[in-house]
């Protein structure tokens, strides 16, 4: 039905890309109001998520309350400064991803953890439904020893209720962010379904709850 399983490229058959973007990122969400790139305020923490095509994803965190900004772009490749139709062809490496800037006194990593997999099928590889290719791989990108044990402990408990409702093996890529640049996409999807309400999402989670309060990890 789908083809030709995609296959990522090596670094060596990635495309170079270029040293400066080629767009500037708009300064403000359109629907939170607060910059899209750093610096942020003291004591938010920094996520980085993909789950498919990044403009219900990024919908999905912007209504999530504790959340104060939003930034998609492309993640986990090798080509620097990728443009949306490389990042498509499957010739960077890269997936859609969502930048999560939150409050952690109003949201903790595990609640955003939950909307990461109730809100896409984690076990579908390199695609999300009928979208098909690397760029709409599910991933989580962590950014501190806390976030990397809750990854874990949540990854843990929802593979055992997704099991138990049948479903197959958690296939979503658990990398470090560290060394794996997070490049904003073009301005024109940022908050793109709040641009176009009626505007494509491909967005669709398997209908079972992940259960919280398993995750233990501090500072």
């Amino acid at each position: 039905m789908f083809g030709r399983t995609p296959q990522l490229p090596t670094p060596e058959q990635a495309l170079k890309g270029r040293s400066t973007p080629e767009f500037q990122v708009p300064s403000r969400h359109t629907v939170l109001g607060n910059p899209l790139v750093g610096p942020y305020p003291e004591g938010f923490e920094v996520a980085d998520f993909a789950m498919g095509c990044f403009w219900g994803a990024e919908r999905k965190f912007w209504e999530t309350p504790g959340v104060w900004t939003t930034l998609v772009g492309y993640q986990g490749g090798y080509t620097e400064n990728p443009a949306y139709e490389e990042v498509c062809a499957g010739v960077t490496g890269h997936t859609e991803a969502v930048r999560v800037v939150f409050d952690p006194a109003a949201v903790s990593y595990e609640q955003l953890l939950k909307v990461f997999w109730e809100s896409h099928n984690p076990t579908q590889g390199f695609r999300q439904g009928n979208d098909v290719g690397t760029q709409y791989r599910s991933a989580i990108y962590t950014h501190s020893p806390a976030q990397v044990a809750g990854v874990e402990a949540s990854r843990e408990a929802y593979q055992q209720v997704l099991t138990g409702a049948r479903h197959g093996t958690i296939t979503t890529e658990i990398l470090p962010a560290e060394g794996r640049a997070f490049w904003p996409a073009e301005p024109y999807h940022q908050q793109y379904l709040d641009k176009n309400p009626a505007g494509y999402c491909g967005i669709g989670g398997t209908g079972v709850s992940c259960p919280i309060g398993v995750a233990k990890a501090e500072g």
